[in-house]
């Protein structure tokens, strides 16, 4: 079992990789520097945008990224509020890319 990378540390590297592929990112909420649960949201630009949360698999406990909202940018932002109104601790990185990328699934960054 290999030890869990510091909340403050993953959100570093992970807006240095969003940045290299030129996709504007923004930490909109700071949660715990060491243990604070992630929630990156990517706006479409469309009106439209996705959330995000990285969670423990129950059958196999491999953590893994989950779409937690989709739809209208205004709903997601709700329920990405009241997500951050019930954890304090939470990281609320926000994403623009038309193509709703998030490089979430790539080396590094999917577990």
């Amino acid at each position: 079992m290999s030890a869990r990378l510091a909340s403050g540390v993953w959100v570093s590297a992970y807006l240095a990789r969003l940045r290299l592929a030129d996709i504007p990112a923004y930490v909109t909420a700071k949660g715990d520097a060491e243990a604070g649960a992630v929630v990156v949201k990517v706006a479409l630009l469309d009106g439209t945008a996705r959330a995000y949360e990285r969670r423990s698999d129950l059958m196999t406990g491999a953590r893994a990224w989950f779409l937690l909202a989709e739809g209208p940018e205004a709903e997601v932002d709700a329920l990405v509020a009241r997500t951050r109104s019930r954890d304090p601790d939470l990281w609320v990185i926000e994403l623009e890319d038309r193509r709703g990328r998030t490089l979430l699934d790539e080396e590094g960054l999917s577990d």
